[in-house]
C-alpha cells in the first residue's frame, strides 16, 4: 500500500498535469531530434537554443490544441478509437499551424517544409509512448465504499468505473455497522469513501483512528465527487460544508484580474464576431419577422436583477402561456434559432453585459427570476450560486447540457459549486478554450 502522504498521486488533476508536462518535455526533446536529423548529424547548444526560442511560442499554440482536442481527458482509454482519432487529428492540426506560424513569422531561416513534418512525427511518437509508459506504471488504487446508500454506491461505482483503465477499482465494503479495520484488511483498499455524516459518528471515527498508520485515506462523499466527477453533490453537504469551504475572502487581486480579463475578452470577441452580427440579424429578419434582439430579466450576483441581451431564437408568442422550461424538441424555437442555440451564437450580444459588469466571461449562468424562485425551494443551498458574478459561459455549460428540468438544474448547480470552490484565472482560461471547442463541434 502507498502511504497516505502519496495520496496526491491518485488525484486526476495531478495525473493530467503530469501528462501535460510530459508533452512539454516531448516537444523540446523532439525538437533536438529534428535538428539532429535536419542538419545531418550536426548538433550544438547554440543551434538548439536558436530554434527553441521561436518554437516556444509555437508550443503554446500546440499545447492549447492538444487540450482543445480533449487529449487530457483521462476517461478516454489511449487505445480506443476515439482517442486515436483525436490524436491523429491533433497532430495534423499541429503541422498545419506550425507551417502557418513560420510562414507568417519567419525566424532564422527555419524551413517548415523540411523540418516541421519530422518534428510533429517525432513528437507524436514520443508523447504517445510516454503516455503509454505513464499508464503502465501508474499506481493501482483500490477504493472502498462504506455506509453509503444503494443509490450513492451505484453512482459512485459508475463514476469511478469510467477511470478503470487508469488503475482505479471500486468495491463496496459493507453497510453501517461493519467493522472498518477488518473490511480494510480483507479488501486491501487504499481509499475509503464514507458519507460526510460518518465523520461525526463516534464509533466510525474511533475505527478510522485504529486504521491510522496503515496508509489508508478516508474521504467524505463530497470530496470523492469533487475528485472524480468535478462537481459537489448538494444532497451530501450541509451548512458546515459551506462554512468550511465557501467563506469567500475579498480576493481583490483575483477580482481585479478577472475584471481585466472580462473587458479584454469581451472587446476581442466583439471585434472578431462583428461580421456574424449582421448575417445573424438578416437571417432572423428574413425567416421570422420581428425584433432581432431579445431582452430578458435574469438574477445576478447578490440576487440583483438585470436585463440580458440575446439574439432572438423563439417565436414572438413563445411565452403566451407563461414561462416554460426549454425542451429538446422545442416547437417554439425558430429554424434559425435552433442553429443559433446549438452553436451558442445567440449568446454573443451578452458581451455588452460583460462590458457593463453585469456578467463575467466565466461563472454560473444567470437564471430567470421565475425559475430561481422555484429552484431555491426545490434544490438545497441553491442561493449559493449567487455568491459570485454570473457568467457568459461556465463549468456547468461545458460539462452538461441545457437544463430542461429541476433535476437538470440540480446537476448544473453541482458543477457550479465546484467552480465556485475552485475558481481561478487558469480555470477560467481552460473553460473559455472548452467553450470555443464546443462552438466548432456543434457548428
Amino acid at each position: 500500500m502507498l502511504p497516505s502522504k502519496h495520496f496526491w498521486i491518485m488525484d486526476l488533476g495531478f495525473r493530467k498535469m503530469t501528462l501535460f508536462l510530459s508533452d512539454l518535455l516531448a516537444l523540446y526533446v523532439s525538437l533536438g531530434v529534428t535538428i539532429f536529423i535536419g542538419y545531418f548529424g550536426e548538433f550544438d547548444v547554440d543551434l538548439y537554443v536558436s530554434h527553441a526560442i521561436p518554437f516556444s511560442f509555437l508550443y503554446l499554440i500546440w499545447l492549447t490544441i492538444l487540450y482543445v482536442f480533449d487529449l487530457y481527458d483521462l476517461s478516454v482509454p489511449m487505445t480506443s478509437a476515439p482517442f486515436l482519432r483525436r490524436w491523429v487529428g491533433a497532430l495534423a492540426l499541429l503541422l498545419g499551424t506550425g507551417i502557418t506560424f513560420f510562414y507568417a513569422f519567419p525566424f532564422l531561416g527555419i524551413s517548415p517544409k523540411t523540418n516541421l513534418a519530422i518534428h510533429v512525427a517525432v513528437f507524436g511518437l514520443l508523447a504517445y509512448l510516454a503516455r503509454r509508459s505513464f499508464l503502465k506504471h501508474a499506481s493501482v488504487w483500490s477504493i472502498g465504499l462504506l455506509d453509503l446508500s444503494p443509490e450513492e454506491s451505484r453512482e459512485m461505482e459508475r463514476i469511478i468505473h469510467a477511470y478503470r483503465h487508469q488503475g482505479y477499482t471500486c468495491a463496496s465494503l459493507g453497510e453501517e455497522g461493519s467493522d472498518l479495520p477488518t473490511m480494510i484488511q480483507q479488501h486491501r483498499v487504499h481509499v475509503v469513501i464514507l458519507p460526510r455524516s460518518m465523520f461525526s459518528n463516534k464509533d466510525r471515527v474511533a475505527q478510522m483512528y485504529q486504521s491510522l498508520g496503515t496508509g489508508v485515506v478516508f474521504l467524505d462523499l463530497p470530496a470523492a465527487y469533487e475528485m472524480f466527477a468535478r462537481r459537489i453533490p448538494v444532497d451530501s453537504i450541509d451548512e458546515r460544508w459551506f462554512l468550511q469551504y465557501l467563506q469567500l475572502p475579498s480576493q481583490r487581486s483575483f477580482v481585479a484580474l478577472k475584471r481585466f480579463m472580462d473587458i479584454c475578452g469581451a472587446f476581442v470577441l466583439l471585434v472578431f464576431t462583428s461580421p456574424f452580427w449582421f448575417i445573424i440579424a438578416v437571417l432572423i429578419k428574413v425567416t421570422d419577422s420581428g425584433p432581432v434582439f431579445y431582452r430578458q430579466q435574469r438574477i445576478g450576483q447578490h440576487r440583483e436583477r438585470f436585463s440580458i441581451i440575446k439574439f432572438r431564437t423563439m417565436r414572438m408568442d413563445a411565452e403566451a402561456q407563461g414561462v416554460q422550461w426549454a425542451s429538446k424538441q422545442d416547437t417554439r424555437v425558430t429554424r434559425v434559432g435552433a442553429f443559433l442555440r446549438r452553436t451558442h451564437l445567440d449568446e454573443l450580444p451578452q458581451m455588452l453585459n460583460v462590458l457593463k459588469g453585469e456578467l463575467s466571461l466565466v461563472g454560473p449562468r444567470p437564471e430567470r427570476p421565475e425559475f430561481v424562485n422555484q429552484l431555491e425551494v426545490e434544490i438545497p443551498h441553491y442561493r449559493a450560486r449567487h455568491f459570485i458574478k454570473p457568467g457568459f459561459t461556465g463549468w456547468a455549460q461545458i460539462k452538461f447540457r441545457y437544463a430542461r428540468s429541476v433535476e437538470d438544474s440540480k446537476t448544473k448547480f453541482e458543477y457550479d459549486l465546484y467552480y465556485i470552490k475552485n475558481r481561478s484565472a487558469i480555470m477560467d482560461v481552460l473553460i473559455l478554450l472548452k467553450t470555443i471547442q464546443l462552438f466548432f463541434r456543434h457548428a
